[in-house]
């Protein structure tokens, strides 16, 4: 299923896109996509099949705002450097063990929701990454194999980032990480079921209209099933929370100088396949 929410920003209302491209709202069924509802598998039975009987409203799509498409996100666990591709263009060693940072879930907004340039910013940069949404409760969990029936679905993000701010300024990456409007996230939660292979998805990235990345996720240092193993080792992870995966080669940081870093006036777009595509404006905060 392709889940999401439609609706001005702090009253969405959740809804889903049916096999023909149409949308239908979901209000009448569920509360709204979060946690609990990833969580209930007899809800999400219903959903599938109202889905499939063709009961649901259909919503008119016309000028309607599509939202982040996971209510009360409880974590943005992010993994750093987690592309061959990626390590080589930054000079990087491949790490040995993932890298984790954090986003605040307040950094989240919509998939063609603007995007802010932080104050004082020279250096903000682009990154399309395969977002992991949780579904179970993981902790401790002892293999690889056991991972994916952890994984409620898959997202599109960008993880925005600004290099000054993350490498220059000392301390943890997280102040590059965490400017207001920085995990634009959707258009839709994909359902894991319709993902067979989350290691086998192209992802690329478009800066005014110019492809800067394109990429696969097999280039994955840490593949998705590891990532999660290896995070619930150190942390419990909870029906919506996210996990975003890392970007491949094509970042401003890792191209010649004059790096083209992002303005305000600059149009980026980024899609994975299967899952949608992202539409954001630059302005300046």
């Amino acid at each position: 299923m392709k889940l999401l929410r439609v609706g001005t920003a702090g009253e969405e209302r959740p809804a889903l896109l049916d096999a023909e491209g149409t949308l239908r709202d979901l209000s009448g069924l569920v509360a709204d996509i979060d946690g609990p509802l990833l969580a209930d598998d007899a809800a999400l039975d219903r959903i599938r099949t109202a889905a499939a009987s063709g009961e649901l409203p259909e919503l008119d799509a016309e000028g309607l705002r599509v939202g982040p498409p996971l209510a009360r996100i409880g974590k943005i666990v992010c993994i750093g450097l987690n592309y061959h591709d990626h390590a080589r263009e930054t000079g990087a060693e491949p790490p040995a063990e993932p890298v984790i940072f954090f986003k605040a879930a307040d950094t989240v907004v919509g998939p063609h929701d603007t995007v802010l340039v932080p104050r004082g910013s020279a250096k903000t940069d682009w990154e399309v990454e395969l977002a992991v949404v949780i579904g179970r409760t993981a902790r401790y969990l002892e293999s690889r194999e056991e991972a994916p029936a952890y994984i409620a679905g898959y997202a599109v993000a960008h993880d925005v980032s600004e290099r000054e701010f993350q490498i220059e300024r000392g301390g943890t990456w997280d102040k590059g990480k965490n400017c207001e409007t920085f995990n634009p996230l959707g258009p839709w939660l994909v359902t894991a079921d319709e993902v067979p292979d989350p290691q086998n998805l192209g992802l690329r990235l478009w800066v005014n209209g110019e492809l800067k990345q394109n990429g696969t996720t097999a280039e994955q240092i840490f593949p998705v099933a590891e990532v999660v193993r290896y995070v619930s080792r150190f942390m419990t992870l909870y029906p919506g929370d996210v996990i975003n995966t890392g970007t491949p080669a094509g970042v401003a940081m890792g191209r010649p100088e004059p790096k083209p870093y992002l303005r305000a006036g600059d149009v980026v777009e980024l899609e994975i396949e299967g899952l949608g595509r992202q539409r954001q404006e630059f302005r300046d905060a």
